[in-house]
């Protein structure tokens, strides 16, 4: 496909413990519902990317990150110190929707965890509005960018988009109401834009998210927060 000159996947190389790096911040709070998705595909190495915990032992994750046949991946989820096998549940694809429901036995993970239920935001995302991306080791902001930084051709598939790209899986969280926004699935190419305003192709990116409206809506009813 020739769009891929104008986006990539959001990177997905093997997840590193950097949370001793960085100092605590209040934003921080929200790494609880990070997780690590894990898949060993045949003859190839582990490989470790990023979800987010909805509660009741279901996890949600970029579908690119489980990989197109979990079957043979065997994907499992890092979550609260516990390796625990996952089942997927739903999975879509990077050129449909790109998202993949997993779960787990909740069972083995600490009652506090349990009882938790994380939020996913109502609101439509809006322009400008201050985000929080999460995952296990770390936590980074971002702001919300309009589409019309990247080519039109590609603004009705990628129309949610922060200023920055993250990692594949991590959640996106609404910085003042901390309910999840969306889940982080590529990258796009912006515009540079020069003095005339003519757009030229350049080699800075955006970051695309399936926002929590399609999260919904991809979460079988009767499973639905």
């Amino acid at each position: 496909m020739r769009l891929a000159a104008w986006f990539g996947f959001a990177i997905l190389a093997t997840a590193q413990l950097w949370g001793s790096a960085y100092a605590e911040t209040p934003d921080d709070s929200l790494r609880v519902y990070a997780v690590n998705v894990v898949k060993t595909p045949l003859f190839n190495n582990q490989s470790t990317g990023y979800g987010i915990y909805l509660g009741g032992g279901l996890v949600i994750t970029a579908a690119h990150v489980v990989g197109r046949w979990p079957f043979l991946t065997r994907p499992h989820v890092l979550i609260a110190g516990q390796d625990l096998p996952a089942k997927v549940i739903k999975q879509g694809s990077f050129e449909q929707i790109d998202l993949a429901l997993l779960s787990v036995n909740d069972a083995q993970l600490p009652v506090s965890l349990r009882l938790r239920r994380n939020p996913l935001c109502k609101q439509a995302p809006r322009i400008g509005l201050e985000v929080i991306d999460v995952m296990p080791e770390r936590t980074t902001r971002s702001h919300i960018i309009s589409p019309r930084w990247i080519v039109a051709k590609l603004r009705g598939r990628f129309n949610t988009l922060i200023n920055d790209v993250e990692v594949s899986g991590s959640g996106l969280f609404d910085a003042e109401r901390k309910c999840l926004l969306g889940i982080v699935s590529a990258k796009v190419s912006k515009f540079i834009y020069r003095q005339r305003n003519e757009p030229i192709a350049g080699d800075r990116f955006a970051g695309y998210f399936v926002p929590a409206s399609t999260v919904v809506e991809f979460i079988p009813p009767a499973l639905r927060p």
